[in-house]
């Protein structure tokens, strides 16, 4: 990833970040808030909205090869992401299809069990606290297996036995040879070598 540079209105929030993440890499973004770190995620994901610089992975252009490259990476954002109305199942269901996945039962029911959700298959998402609708969506990390993973803020609403369980997806993601890159606040306790990136904000000179 090379001169990745954002913008806000007139502003640049970053600008020519270059960016490597070999395989088995976990890397958290840094920085105060309006730094640009959840920009940046999206940046990466190709879901922000003005930017420049190169995305690659595995040599190849993002830009040149969009839908190889969405389906090698997972992007989790700071909110849930799913629909209040639907069943945990449905959400699953819904999100795996739009990357061309057809999840089965048991699938599905695995990954809740790895989260912690065992039994809430049929569970309509509105009857959730917020602790269990992050829960299905760290589902994905099971439901999508990809090996870039982009989690934005993964920790929010999760208990203390829950994030040093996250904190060990992560460890064993990156021992499989994938990637992590996340922004928290949390301070990170990983059985893993742990990078570091940090955004600062662009004060603009105006005089």
């Amino acid at each position: 990833m090379q001169g990745l540079s954002a913008w806000r209105d007139d502003r640049c929030l970053y600008c020519d970040v270059d960016l490597s993440l070999p395989t088995g890499t976990v890397m958290q973004i840094r920085g105060p808030n309006g730094a640009g770190k959840t920009t940046l995620l999206k940046h990466i994901a190709g879901l922000s909205g003005r930017r420049a610089g190169q995305v690659s992975w595995a040599s190849t252009d993002s830009h040149d090869d969009r839908d190889t490259f969405t389906q090698q990476m997972l992007y989790l954002g700071h909110l849930p992401g799913v629909k209040s109305a639907l069943t945990v199942a449905e959400n699953l269901q819904a999100l795996a299809a739009c990357r061309g996945i057809n999840l089965l039962t048991h699938t599905i029911s695995q990954a809740l069990n790895t989260v912690h959700l065992g039994g809430y298959d049929d569970m309509p998402c509105h009857q959730l606290s917020a602790g269990q609708l992050r829960r299905v969506a760290l589902a994905r990390l099971f439901t999508e297996p990809v090996p870039l993973w982009l989690l934005d803020e993964p920790f929010t609403a999760i208990d203390q036995a829950g994030v040093r369980e996250l904190e060990g997806w992560l460890a064993a993601h990156s021992e499989q040879g994938g990637v992590v890159l996340l922004t928290t606040h949390h301070p990170l306790a990983l059985n893993c070598p742990l990078q570091f990136l940090d955004l600062q904000p662009i004060v603009e000179d105006w005089h």
